[in-house]
């Protein structure tokens, strides 16, 4: 037996020789074990609070540049569609998509780094990704985004699309 998230669905995949009765008992149980898996990751590590979130971000900040960001806020938003995050330089916020919080670390890494670095530099011209490629991970974790994107058939727009507003870049 094995239970899997696929998009917005919950694949349960029972033996053959299960009968009605077996799969109405474990049918519940397995989905039951995907959302707690699931609930799990979404409250391990930064995943946890907003002051969390903050912390990994001055962590990353440090690490790959230079601590020369320093956010105002960090947090996460249920409200973003769009977008996997978004930065306001002016005021040194950023805003991490509730869809992220059960990516692998290293991905939420990669978009902590990215909107750390419109703080740097608002677009996404060269002088930009000099700075967000310096966290090694940056090219996998564009892959992994674009491949969460497609399936789970979000219409979420690439960073490298034209901004029309330099302070809320497009994230993928």
């Amino acid at each position: 037996m094995s239970a899997y998230r696929e998009g917005d669905r919950i694949i349960v995949l029972l033996p053959a020789r299960f009968t009605r009765a077996q799969e109405r008992e474990w049918v519940p149980k397995m989905v039951d074990s995907v959302l707690q898996r699931e609930q799990r990751a979404a409250n391990r590590g930064p995943r946890r609070s907003d002051d969390v979130l903050m912390s990994r971000a001055g962590q990353l900040s440090a690490r790959h540049l230079n601590g020369l960001a320093r956010p105002s806020q960090v947090r996460w938003v249920a409200t973003m569609r769009t977008r996997w995050a978004s930065c306001t330089p002016v005021d040194g916020t950023i805003r991490v998509s509730e869809r992220l919080r059960t990516v692998p670390d290293w991905v939420l890494d990669y978009v902590l780094v990215h909107e750390l670095a419109h703080l740097l530099v608002p677009g996404h011209g060269p002088d930009f990704w000099a700075w967000v490629e310096r966290y090694p991970r940056t090219e996998r974790a564009r892959g992994y985004l674009e491949g969460l994107s497609a399936g789970a058939g979000l219409e979420i727009g690439t960073d490298t699309d034209t901004d029309s507003d330099a302070d809320e870049p497009d994230l993928s």
